[in-house]
């Protein structure tokens, strides 16, 4: 049995394609929809160790005790302090902000909007968002140099995919 010549030699990119998973449109669109949902469910959640409280049990060791008070004085709470205490997340502002609207008679946050840009739209580098002049082929993905393209490759490309 003999081995032609042709049969051996091919080009490697169009095997490697031939590898290579493409999803459609609709696919793209749907794992574009469940990362940005992913995101928003992250976002909007309180932080949770905002109500943390160091515990006063903990052994305080001073170095020098030369310098200690026999007096202890309140310690002043600074802005920060009370700043740090009752922040609020971005949904309790917007909230907040809507009902002055109201009271107020004036637009709120989630009832302006701007006009459609005559520019077309800039398209940034999933990985290090710099411009993004070039689209994965298996998923769409905006990629701005080989090495943001390896990073994709390696991990995120269609990892999300259904």
């Amino acid at each position: 049995m003999t081995i032609s010549k042709s049969t051996l030699r091919g080009s490697n990119r169009i095997k490697e394609n031939d590898k290579r998973r493409i999803v459609d449109e609709t696919s793209r669109k749907r794992r574009h929809r469940k990362i940005m949902e992913l995101l928003e469910s992250d976002n909007y959640h309180d932080d949770p160790h905002a109500d943390l409280v160091m515990s006063k049990k903990i052994p305080k060791f001073d170095d020098n005790l030369e310098h200690r008070n026999t007096r202890t004085k309140k310690k002043e709470r600074t802005t920060e302090y009370y700043q740090f205490k009752y922040r609020k997340n971005f949904q309790q502002l917007v909230d907040e902000d809507r009902a002055e609207a109201e009271l107020n008679k004036r637009v709120s946050y989630m009832d302006i909007q701007c006009e459609e840009s005559p520019l077309p739209p800039r398209h940034f580098c999933a990985v290090c968002g710099f411009l993004g002049q070039y689209n994965c082929l298996s998923c769409g993905t905006r990629y701005c140099s080989i090495r943001c393209m390896d990073t994709h490759m390696d991990t995120r490309c269609l990892k999300w995919a259904a």
